[in-house]
């Protein structure tokens, strides 16, 4: 088969290989990729940036059929409809695996790093991991659900997200937009939207913004503050470090900042506002 595989020597790059997968072992599904997304961890991996993998075959935004399952597996069927996502698997029986917080599991495996991926044609996955995708739902759609939509509703349960709270979303890109949509759709909050590009905040607006800020905009905290009071607890899905400081001093008394991207270099945190 086909799949994208990270070169030896490592450099950031992938190629198009012909590769075997081995037989698919006890507990586990052999699944018929429909479509399989690009994300920048996928990036990192073939650049070696948390360890280097030559011959890994990269991909963790996957969707696709059972076509072949174990002799012990009896949740999954040939035909089911399944996702890949980064997570593949974990211990199932540490402390973390047993709280509902696996990701931090010290024996965590991961699609497309510690494990073969889904930028393939066929992915072998673990049955007891592999998670069912309705079907009629477009493969395109559903596999950024696999990565970005599971760290955004992540990060809402993390930041105690609440019915007719006021959710600031710092950055409309992939994962800002979709965090507008849970937090408007799902949790039943209020949405603020921050980003500097006006297209992508008039796409927040249409998928249930209540208010959107212009980041360029002078005191874009104080505006927060002077609207609503507030907010509940910020998002923040960009990397400047302007976006930490704003996100700190627009939150209210007691409110939650959740970094879900990373700045480059220091975080530093300014609050100018006595809690």
């Amino acid at each position: 088969m086909k799949a994208a595989v990270v070169r030896d020597p490592v450099d950031g790059y992938v190629d198009i290989k012909d590769v075997q997968l081995r037989p698919i072992h006890q507990g586990e599904a052999l699944v018929k990729v429909e479509y399989c997304g690009l994300c920048h961890t996928d990036l990192h991996v073939a650049a070696g940036d948390f360890g280097k993998v030559p011959g890994r075959i990269i991909g963790h935004e996957g969707v696709g059929r059972v076509i072949q399952v174990a002799d012990d597996v009896d949740n999954l069927k040939i035909g089911d409809r399944v996702s890949i996502a980064w997570f593949y698997k974990g211990c199932g029986h540490c402390e973390y695996c047993t709280t509902g917080r696996e990701t931090l599991c010290r024996n965590v495996q991961n699609s497309g790093f510690s494990v073969d991926g889904a930028m393939a044609e066929q992915v072998i996955v673990p049955a007891n991991y592999a998670v069912k995708v309705p079907e009629g739902l477009d493969p395109v759609e559903a596999t950024s659900l696999t990565c970005a939509g599971v760290t955004m509703y992540k990060a809402l349960k993390v930041g105690q997200t609440r019915p007719g709270q006021w959710v600031e979303v710092v950055g409309a890109g992939g994962l800002g937009n979709l965090a507008v949509q849970f937090a408007h759709n799902v949790f039943g909050a209020h949405v603020i939207a921050v980003d500097g590009n006006e297209d992508k905040l008039n796409a927040a607006k249409e998928n249930g913004a209540d208010i959107t800020i212009n980041r360029h905009d002078p005191d874009v905290a104080e505006q927060i503050q002077k609207k609503v009071g507030g907010v509940h607890n910020a998002q923040i899905t960009a990397v400047t470090t302007e976006a930490f400081t704003t996100s700190v001093n627009a939150l209210r008394p007691d409110g939650r900042l959740v970094a879900v991207a990373l700045p480059k270099g220091d975080m530093r945190l300014t609050s100018i506002r006595p809690f």
